[in-house]
């Protein structure tokens, strides 16, 4: 036996350290990388993801499952339109660019700095959202209230914070929008948008975790050549409390409760026939007795003429009487208000109208 020790040839041994003389892995390049992850870098923000990144985002909900969450934000660019006419004098036109789902830390990071952030309360909702005004809108907005020429680009000076007169400019013009907001949820429910606070840096607008899910609302306005972006984020917590009434189809110009038809079923309520049955007394017979019975024999019951009627429909009790006579017609007098059951039947026979 040798005690020499010899070395492998070093052809013997592939790129990943093992012994054979097959092909060499495939490694992956970044766009493939990329792609199987579901992160493109050209996608737009609202573009279905593909990858592990669709995995992700499965649980969040489609905006598309909410149909009158879009008749809501169409409703808002039409009063919007002309709330920003007035309140420029100028020609303004405001577009939906789109509407989609998206996480708020994802919101959060995407936001192209310098913007202003609104932090708005929904008082009936009991809940928050968010307003951003992009940089391009901000100078236009500033330019037109203070006079600017028209036909004229906005002059744009990076790298310092807004001023006070900005700031207040640009809360006149949030206040407006969020007013606009009001208008186009009412005929849905009555919900009021109040202003908080403004803010520069998306760190302090914080108004849920990171992982929570929202509905993202681009609007583009134009001002001839001028313009920018407004976008609208409000997180699906807001939207609870009204989830039903957004889950319904379009039903005519008055989405949502319908008046007329509440009034007029509450008018065919009010002359509904009901039978109503005077029980003077009740009694247990055995069957026997009952089928031995004979035109002529007398069933003894346990009342006196002193004894209060019941007055009842079908098997709800009403109220209590007495039994007596008026001309030539038996009659019972009423002589105990309507009991509570009978009012609780009533209601719910209203409300399962309804």
């Amino acid at each position: 036996m040798s005690d020499t020790f010899t070395e492998p040839d070093a052809s013997a041994w592939d790129e990943t350290g093992g012994a054979g003389s097959g092909p060499p892995e495939r490694v992956l390049n970044q766009e493939e990388i990329d792609s199987l992850l579901g992160f493109e870098l050209n996608d737009e923000e609202g573009a279905d993801r593909t990858g592990v990144r669709a995995i992700i985002n499965s649980a969040l909900v489609s905006y598309e499952r909410l149909p009158m969450l879009e008749i809501v934000f169409d409703r808002l660019v039409r009063l919007l339109t002309t709330s920003l006419r007035n309140f420029t004098s100028d020609n303004v036109e405001v577009s939906l660019d789109n509407i989609s789902s998206i996480r708020f830390g994802d919101y959060l990071n995407s936001i192209p700095m310098p913007a202003i952030l609104a932090v708005f309360r929904c008082e009936e909702l009991d809940n928050y959202g968010l307003l951003t005004v992009d940089s391009n809108l901000i100078y236009s907005v500033v330019d037109v209230l203070l006079g600017g020429r028209r036909g004229a680009a906005a002059m744009r000076i990076e790298g310092r914070p807004y001023t006070t007169i900005e700031r207040m400019l640009v809360q006149r013009m949030v206040e407006v929008v969020l007013n606009d907001c009001r208008a186009a949820f009412e005929p849905l429910t009555k919900v009021s948008f109040n202003l908080e606070r403004l803010e520069t840096n998306p760190r302090f607008a914080a108004i849920g975790r990171p992982a929570n899910a929202a509905i993202l609302v681009k609007l583009r306005i134009d001002m001839e050549d001028r313009g920018g972006r407004v976008e609208l984020l409000l997180p699906y917590a807001t939207l609870e409390p009204i989830r039903k009434m957004l889950l319904q189809q379009f039903m005519g110009e008055k989405f949502g409760r319908d008046h007329i038809w509440e009034s007029h079923l509450a008018t065919e309520l009010w002359t509904t026939q009901v039978e109503v049955r005077a029980v003077l007394d009740e009694m247990q017979m055995d069957l026997r007795r009952v089928l031995d019975l004979k035109v002529g024999d007398t069933v003894m019951l346990n009342a006196t003429t002193d004894s209060p009627v019941q007055l009842r429909a079908g098997a709800v009790p009403l109220t209590e009487g007495r039994m007596g006579r008026r001309n030539q017609n038996i009659a019972v007098r009423v002589e105990a208000p309507l009991n509570v059951a009978a009012r609780k039947a009533v209601g719910a026979a209203q409300a399962g109208g309804r």
